[in-house]
């Protein structure tokens, strides 16, 4: 769980109070599922949404990766969805607003791969520490709430939480874990999606965490190498011979010889 390559492309929120939601999921080409106990389902829907997600994973999501997405560490409902954990075969737990590694606690317990999402200024700071902690498989970045906590005017403009977002991904890849971009809010903006998830990779996100089942897709091809990357990376791999040398007009050296292999690798 803890290598960036075998990191999901496209990881989708499913509410756990949605029922006809949950039995479609197994069809979409999602990498990962995250059944979601926390932000989308009503507070006086919660017993239902746990009782459903039991059901809809020991009934089986086949070839999937299957994750949930409990409440946050200090809220009345968290010790409820551990509970609901119990005897289910999961690739991981997700987190939310996970400021320190103490937070960690509860799901340790669970033995479980942790995605913990980073969503306030306080875990920005303590995301290195966060990503270093052996329960953490992954980090998420939760822009919408860290938009609000910053008081941004507009939760939409990434540019404003440049720094933000670039900490995430350096924390992440320090600690050698997945580092996972946030969702996209305007679920008929197309375009909109498509360059933001185009952006995502560009700043070094292994994958991104989805709403809504149509930006599945375009999410997986933002996410996957182009048809040019990959025959240059096959012509880099192919003419390598080992230690520095020229290919294609550039200094190449076992590094980048890696990095191409990696790229192949998520074909």
């Amino acid at each position: 769980m803890t290598h960036p390559e075998s990191a999901p492309r496209s990881l989708l929120y499913v509410p756990g109070s949605n029922a006809r939601a949950l039995e479609k999921a197994s069809g979409l080409a999602a990498d990962m599922l995250i059944i979601d106990l926390e932000d989308a389902v009503p507070a006086d829907r919660k017993d239902e949404a746990r009782a459903a997600m039991r059901a809809a994973v020991m009934a089986g999501f086949s070839g999937k990766r299957v994750a949930v997405r409990v409440n946050a560490t200090g809220t009345a409902e968290q010790a409820a969805d551990i509970d609901a954990l119990a005897d289910l075969t999961l690739d991981a737990v997700v987190l939310p607003k996970v400021d320190a590694p103490t937070d960690l606690g509860p799901v340790r317990g669970l033995g479980l791969p942790v995605l913990a999402m980073i969503e306030t200024p306080a875990a920005i700071y303590a995301a290195r520490d966060i990503g270093a902690d052996p329960a953490v498989a992954g980090l998420i970045a939760g822009l919408n709430d860290l938009a609000h906590e910053l008081k941004l005017p507009d939760g939409m403009d990434r540019s404003a939480m440049s720094h933000a977002i670039q900490a995430i991904v350096l924390a992440a890849r320090a600690a050698g874990v997945w580092a996972l971009d946030g969702v996209y809010n305007a679920i008929d903006n197309v375009a909109g999606f498509a360059g933001e998830a185009a952006e995502g990779r560009r700043l070094g996100f292994d994958g991104k965490s989805l709403i809504h089942p149509s930006q599945i897709n375009p999410c997986n091809a933002a996410f996957a190498p182009s048809a040019r990357e990959i025959a240059a990376a096959e012509a880099l791999v192919a003419a390598a011979t080992g230690g520095a040398q020229r290919h294609d007009g550039r200094m190449i050296e076992d590094m980048h010889v890696a990095a191409a292999r990696a790229l192949l690798a998520r074909r």
